[in-house]
């Protein structure tokens, strides 16, 4: 899911991953404490979001006890966004903050601790079933509108995801376009042409699929698949500017800058069970690294005591200071992630397996997490998937728990065997203050182990787009990724299938291994669930197995957040601070 460009959560700097829709909850709102009794990842309960009814799935959305309209809730953040455009989106700050200007024909309910059911967001309900998950069928709400009050049609829901097909869309999530009929030689509606398995009647859109999918209705809670209305696409220039049919709309947009949304006052409350909108506006300032909005959180003053992060964490110089100040720790939201952090190896640059896992042998995990914030802000990984998601199991490969701080001399000793003592690496990791000082403890750690390492600093703003064209320069990423929704093939298909190999995908390390790309379509069509969550499992370790990766830490997040935000919840399903459930005291 989704943190989706990736799903991917841009907290540190250091990597990213998105919509995730899977979580395990504790909350810092106790005071007191400390990083000793931080949760943990393993051993963190899985949670599993079941569908809603159809009185689940119709409006209003539920109060929030003592909740107040009005004011101005903030937010301070490392960057802006590369897409607005919901086709393109699929990393988890882009899906966070359009959570008040977009909706699905699906999306996520929560209640009043941020547990998630899927629903009908702009549909009745979450879908009719057929031919064992091969058509899928939704009913358009009455009463929903675009922010010039015109409504919102089925031929808006149509173009919605015809343009999917687009030349200009190149990032965001392929599942829908992989999965319609006919639509490996589809070109988009643009020349005036309709895709087939794309039915309308009435106020009910059918989908027809070339394979059955029977979380389809979770894949269409993705941002990805928002709403576009026909008449207002403006095709490439939609990535600047999109239209909505939430409560929100975008009043002023400062590239790189702020971002501020007011009221939409053609969105009916009755229409939507998911999105509740206490505050007048939301103003996203950009541009503040970690220490920066940490700080001002601390200090409390202003407009900052409205302020609340999407990804900005408490920065690792001031975990100790925050967590184990009472007062200050009642102003934390701390959660517990599905998010994997890790590093693709480029397969097509370093080709020789004994390189790969020599890079494994000699990461320097736990210098890393400390970098980090320790053990309150990460838990080292040994694996892809992490242990609050379906289909985890337990195993280390490269001896990581035993050797945390890295095993050079091991590593040096496959080099040699190899024959390429030496061997340049070209590093990429984002700029940002932590991402800096990790990137010099890899350097280390791997020049340490008989590598010659490049370090690349890149855009932060365009880093996924870099990274992800096929002919880039660089041999390893600073990447991440959470579920798309629950289940392992939205983590291994994108991100390890050879099918998904180009500019724009996700598939950062190339990998295009037969075993890996067979045993992906095998598990993808195993109906029970037990069985396809083992499968899922014997999968993260075979691609382990070929070092295509360093799994590096799964992730706790801590949100420090200003003294006048009421109600910061963690929004289970998009994993992320629930927008729409704040709002500003007097």
């Amino acid at each position: 899911m989704s943190f989706s460009r990736r799903n991917f959560l841009i907290a540190t700097g250091v990597a990213a991953a998105s919509t995730s829709v899977l979580s395990a909850c504790s909350s810092g709102n106790e005071g007191g404490g400390g990083q000793n009794d931080a949760p943990k990842v393993s051993g963190s309960k899985t949670i599993d979001i079941p569908v809603g009814t159809k009185a689940d799935s119709t409006g209003p959305a539920p109060e929030v006890k003592g909740a107040v309209k009005g004011g101005t809730i903030y937010s301070l953040q490392q960057f802006d966004m590369d897409h607005m455009d919901p086709a393109q989106i699929y990393n988890s700050t882009e899906g966070a903050i359009t959570v008040p200007i977009m909706r699905g024909l699906t999306g996520y309910k929560l209640d009043e601790k941020g547990a998630a059911v899927l629903v009908g967001d702009a549909a009745t309900d979450a879908g009719t079933m057929k031919d064992g998950g091969k058509t899928w069928s939704f009913t358009l709400k009455d009463g929903l509108k675009w922010e010039d009050g015109s409504d919102v049609s089925m031929e808006d829901v149509r173009h919605t995801f015809e343009r999917l097909f687009a030349t200009f869309i190149t990032e965001g999530p392929r599942y829908v376009q992989n999965w319609l009929e006919g639509g490996e030689k589809y070109k988009g509606p643009f020349d005036g042409k309709s895709l087939d398995s794309i039915e309308i009647d009435g106020k009910t859109i059918t989908f027809r699929l070339n394979e059955a999918r029977t979380d389809f209705n979770y894949t269409l809670a993705m941002r990805g698949y928002s709403l576009v209305p026909k008449k207002h696409d403006t095709k490439e220039k939609y990535d600047k500017r999109p239209f909505s049919c939430g409560p929100y709309k975008i009043d002023e947009r400062n590239i790189g800058k702020t971002l501020t949304y007011v009221r939409n006052e053609h969105w009916d409350p009755k229409t939507d069970s998911i999105r509740n909108a206490y505050p007048d506006k939301y103003v996203f300032q950009m541009g503040y690294e970690l220490v920066a909005s940490t700080d001002r959180w601390i200090a409390d003053k202003g407009n900052d005591q409205y302020a609340v992060p999407i990804f900005n964490e408490v920065a690792p110089e001031r975990v100790a200071q925050v967590l184990t100040n009472a007062e200050l720790k009642k102003r934390v939201l701390t959660s517990v992630d599905t998010a994997t952090y890790y590093w693709p190896i480029n397969t097509t640059r370093i080709k020789d397996v004994k390189v790969r896992q020599a890079i494994n042998y000699a990461w320097p995990h736990q210098q890393i997490q400390t970098i980090s914030g320790g053990k309150a802000t990460t838990e080292i990984a040994t694996t892809i998937l992490a242990p609050v998601t379906p289909g985890y199991t337990k195993f280390d490969l490269y001896g990581v728990d035993k050797h945390p701080g890295g095993q050079p001399e091991k590593a040096k000793a496959l080099l040699k065997e190899a024959g390429k003592l030496g061997q340049k690496l070209v590093i990429a990791y984002q700029q940002s203050d932590t991402a800096v000082k990790t990137a010099v403890a890899i350097k280390n750690a791997l020049e340490a182990a008989g590598f010659t390492v490049v370090n690349k600093q890149v855009d932060k703003s365009t880093f996924y787009t870099q990274i992800g064209k096929i002919d880039n320069d660089f041999d390893l990423f600073a990447a991440g990724w959470s579920p798309d929704w629950p289940n392992g093939y939205s983590v291994f298909y994108p991100c390890w299938s050879g099918k998904n190999i180009g500019d724009g995908r996700n598939n950062y390390a190339q990998l295009n291994d037969p075993g890996v790309n067979k045993a992906i379509d095998a598990a993808s069509k195993i109906a029970d669930v037990d069985e396809a969550n083992k499968a899922w499992g014997n999968i993260d370790k075979m691609v382990n197995e070929l070092a295509a990766v360093v799994p590096d830490y799964h992730k706790i997040r801590n949100y420090l957040y200003g003294s006048k935000v009421g109600n910061v919840i963690w929004d289970g399903a998009n994993t992320c601070v629930a927008l729409c459930k704040l709002y500003a005291k007097k």
